[in-house]
Parts: C-alpha cells; sequence; structure tokens
C-alpha cells in the first residue's frame, strides 16, 4: 500500500461543480482507496493505494465524472512526491499563499517556460511535474497566462501542499 495525494480539479469553486466532500470520499472508496480523507473544500484528497498515480488518475476521474455528469480533472501525487515539492520550493523567503504549485500528470519541459505571458512581478520556475509561481501581488491579482497546454493542471498554494504533507505523516 502507498499513500497518495489526489488533487480534484476545479471543484467547489466559483459555483459551477459542486461536490461535497462526503461524496468525494465516497467516490474514492468506491474506487478501492483506503484510508480516505479530505483536506479543505477544494478537492484535496489523501488516501492508501496498491495502484499506481496514473491507474488511480485514469479510474478517480472516470468515477468522478459517472458520480457528477461533468469531466472532472484528477492529479494524484505519491505522498513521497508531494514531500519533494514542497522541498523543491525556489521560493522559500516569499509568503507562503503567494507561491502556487501548479501540478500537471505529466512531465512540464523546460522550453515552456517561454510560451508564459508574464506582465506584472511574478516569477515562474519549472519543476518535473509541477510549475511553481510566485505571485508577490497576490494571485487574484496577476494577469500572468499560462500556456495552454498547462491548463489542464491544477493549483494549490505552497501553504496547502506543507499541511497535506503533515497529514500524510511525513514530516
Amino acid at each position: 500500500m502507498s499513500s497518495y495525494v489526489a488533487f480534484i480539479r476545479g471543484i467547489n469553486v466559483g459555483g459551477n461543480t459542486l461536490v461535497p466532500m462526503k461524496q468525494l470520499a465516497e467516490v474514492c472508496t468506491h474506487t478501492g482507496c483506503r484510508n480516505v480523507r479530505t483536506f479543505l473544500n477544494s478537492g484535496n484528497v489523501l488516501f492508501e493505494s496498491q495502484q499506481t498515480e496514473e491507474e488511480l488518475r485514469v479510474e478517480l476521474g472516470t468515477a468522478l465524472r459517472e458520480a457528477t455528469g461533468k469531466e472532472i480533472g484528477v492529479i494524484v501525487r505519491s505522498t513521497a512526491d508531494l514531500e519533494r515539492i514542497v522541498g523543491g520550493n525556489p521560493f522559500t523567503g516569499a509568503v507562503p499563499s503567494q507561491v502556487g504549485v501548479l501540478l500537471v500528470a505529466g512531465p512540464v519541459v523546460q522550453e515552456i517556460i517561454r510560451e508564459f505571458v508574464v506582465p506584472g512581478r511574478e516569477q515562474v520556475v519549472i519543476g518535473k511535474r509541477e510549475v511553481y509561481i510566485h505571485y508577490p501581488d497576490g494571485m487574484g491579482r496577476s494577469k500572468l497566462k499560462m500556456p495552454l497546454s498547462l491548463r489542464v493542471g491544477t493549483m494549490r498554494n505552497i501553504s496547502t501542499l506543507k499541511k497535506l504533507v503533515r497529514l500524510s505523516g511525513k514530516n
């Protein structure tokens, strides 16, 4: 059994796709995940499974579509990988709520940095399967435009990721 966190994209924000956390936990349990716990109302689920990240991503996405009738993106990370992501934060001196981490399913190539449009003071650093973004003026005020290929990912601030690492039993 491995420990994972699933990041569900675009639920419970803006009133478009509402999924109660109890329902989300039930969907995860129905797919065979064990020790399922949710964190915050924005679609963070901690659990254990014998499946791979990719198997979980596909299976949870299918189960959510069946439960809601909508396509809902899912990104899955092992808790070990989540710990690496938190430890690799290049903006350690920044206010944690101003550091976003865009999580995507596959590798992010370094060259994609050229496709970002950064009209403000934001800073972007490419990771392995994540992109770190420092929003010194706050995420809500940012005019930063991401490449279309990354819009399938989901963003969490570094504070949330640190809490998920702690909840997972790491650190």
